[in-house]
């Protein structure tokens, strides 16, 4: 009598990248299949970390705030991220700015009572805004970013989506020969499935705000992508009143009344997680907006 198949198991694969605690899992009865996946989807992290990473000479976003104010040509990728990043900008009214990471040298968002003066905040903002960029793209020529000497730009508020986004479609593509396995990608709390497991949907638990619990609520996904904004964990705190690490890039400031929370399920990890962080940064309006948009989410306050 012929023995029956193994089952299916769910193989997880652990890294860091980004600065964030990353996962890959792979469901299939092929461990060693689970783990060539699973290594295809770090390197697509890591690929992206080290080209688009501002600490570091191995990228362009290096190379871009590191050219005291001469033009620089970038590839087709980045050029794709920049135009993505210059239409949220557009659509949010400016509340969504990769110029914005300047900020970070007066706010620290550590959980202490260290809010920065407001002359600190002051001195900065000449060095903000999307509208100070030359963004040139001619046909026929490689495009070509130039930012005035001082500036920078910061595309870490769309690149871990999108390495979530590359890493998943990475994985579809080498598994579409070996019975497409099911597959999630979880890069910080920010994921996205290949499909559903044989078994049903995924379980994906909510970061909880509060800190004595494990997790906020669990949601199931077949396939598709969800993302969270939040301060849960990057916030200051001074005489009672909480500020959030969701800073207005108009104003240099915490955005006033956003919620806790934003969780948001789309298509792909980006679509998700810009439309999380849009609704941050609407603050008391963050539901409205989800609403008009369509969006299947859930909002902690």
């Amino acid at each position: 009598m012929a023995k029956a198949p193994k089952p299916a198991g769910v193989h997880k694969h652990r890294f860091t990248a980004m600065g964030t605690p990353c996962e890959v899992q792979v469901e299939t009865r092929d461990s060693r299949l689970a783990g060539q996946l699973a290594r295809i989807g770090e390197a697509e992290a890591r690929r992206i970390e080290e080209k688009y990473t501002r600490y570091k000479p191995t990228g362009v976003v290096w190379a871009i705030n590191n050219a005291g104010g001469q033009p620089v040509e970038v590839d087709e990728e980045t050029a794709g991220l920049i135009d993505y990043a210059a239409q949220v900008h557009a659509l949010s009214e400016g509340r969504f700015d990769v110029t914005s990471g300047v900020l970070r040298r007066a706010w620290k968002f550590d959980g202490s009572d260290r809010v920065p003066e407001p002359e600190q905040v002051a001195a900065l903002m000449p060095l903000i805004g999307w509208g100070k960029v030359i963004w040139d793209k001619v046909s026929g020529e490689r495009p070509r970013l130039t930012l005035p000497p001082g500036m920078e730009i910061d595309l870490g508020g769309i690149c871990k989506e999108y390495a979530v986004d590359r890493a998943a479609m990475a994985i579809m593509a080498a598994s579409a020969g070996a019975g497409d396995c099911p597959a999630l990608v979880n890069f910080g709390g920010d994921l996205r499935t290949t499909r559903a497991k044989a078994g049903g949907r995924w379980a994906v638990a909510i970061e909880a705000l509060d800190p004595t619990k494990v997790s906020g609520g669990l949601l199931h996904i077949g396939e598709g992508a969800i993302a969270t904004s939040g301060d849960a964990k990057r916030f200051l705190l001074k005489n009672g009143k909480r500020y959030s690490h969701i800073l207005d890039p108009r104003t240099g400031w915490p955005v006033e009344g956003p919620p806790r929370s934003v969780t948001v399920a789309a298509k792909t990890c980006v679509q998700a997680g810009t439309l999380s962080t849009l609704a941050m940064l609407l603050g008391p309006e963050a539901e409205r907006f989800l609403k008009a948009e369509n969006a299947e989410s859930w909002v902690l306050w």
